[in-house]
């Protein structure tokens, strides 16, 4: 059995493929023995590549763009979320809205694990030909604290995940208005690994692609019922089970998990959306991202 180590940037709900692939024996099927740490705070994940405490990184693609070119070399190896499973909850509105709503409003932006809640949202706004100056943005603090203070009455719409955006609807604050599933492919979360070892790890990484590949296929098929239970038991049992599931159903349903292989427009589209935001220098190409290597799952 080949062990592989992974840091990653959260214990989050749309990661599932790889919880799956753990408790339902995918990964050993595959002659592996995964072990996966979630860091607090996210950027413990370059730490961990650097000293080798993980072989693997799980976190945005935008963290390799932002690095392309630079001394610190990151190479994406393989695609675990392939659209961005966020929505925007409005304490008043009802009704679907279209971005031009969010002009003149006050908008919590959840960012302490990432900059892409905010990003992907005013790449959206400015897609729309729109000015993201006319919202008022709250930023750069945890999800935590912002859903605290969007429930004693800041803002007029906060962004959050599927999971807490449920949460607070049900406690009575607001409604899903948005869903950024409706933009369609958009690549998330990523595994990645320092440019010099993807060599060494390209055996134990094809595997590993497949099996996500493999969890991937049966959670959207239906097939993976008990593994989720189990998944959704052990790492998420604060929660509403019935949320939780919604959330997942809704995920399956809008191509979160429908390949490991990263679609090369909407890599370009993500990448333009950052260098417009002035985070990145240059917008890398998918290729010089995966240092053309072949990424994703071989059917």
């Amino acid at each position: 059995m080949d062990t592989l180590k992974i840091s990653a940037t959260a214990n989050g709900l749309n990661y599932l493929p790889e919880y799956v692939a753990d408790v339902g024996g995918i990964f050993a099927a595959a002659g592996l023995s995964v072990t996966a740490t979630a860091c607090d705070p996210w950027t413990g994940v370059l730490d961990d590549l650097d000293s080798g405490a993980a072989d693997l990184a799980l976190g945005g693609l935008w963290v390799p763009g932002m690095y392309a070119g630079m001394d610190r070399r990151l190479t994406v190896v393989g695609q675990l979320n392939n659209a961005f499973p966020m929505t925007i909850v409005a304490r008043t509105a009802t009704d679907p809205i279209s971005l031009d709503w969010l002009a003149g409003k006050v908008v919590l932006a959840p960012g302490a694990g990432g900059s892409a809640p905010f990003e992907f949202t005013a790449g959206l706004i400015r897609k729309a030909g729109l000015d993201v100056a006319a919202t008022r943005w709250v930023r750069d603090l945890s999800t935590a604290m912002l859903i605290e203070l969007y429930r004693g009455g800041l803002g007029d719409a906060i962004i959050l995940d599927l999971v807490s955006a449920e949460e607070v609807v049900a406690a009575g604050h607001g409604t899903i208005v948005f869903r950024h599933l409706d933009a369609g492919v958009m690549p998330n979360s990523v595994y990645y690994a320092r440019t010099e070892r993807v060599e060494e790890l390209a055996d134990r990484t094809a595997r590993f692609v497949g099996a996500i590949e493999t969890a991937m296929k049966k959670i959207t098929a239906g097939d993976a019922d008990a593994e989720i239970e189990a998944v959704l038991a052990s790492r998420f049992s604060g929660r509403d089970p019935v949320l939780l599931r919604r959330a997942v159903d809704e995920m399956a349903r809008g191509g979160v998990w429908d390949t490991t292989v990263i679609d090369s427009d909407a890599s370009d589209r993500w990448m333009r959306i950052l260098t417009d935001a002035g985070l990145i220098v240059r917008a890398p190409s998918l290729a010089e991202l995966t240092g053309s290597h072949a990424v994703g799952a071989v059917s």
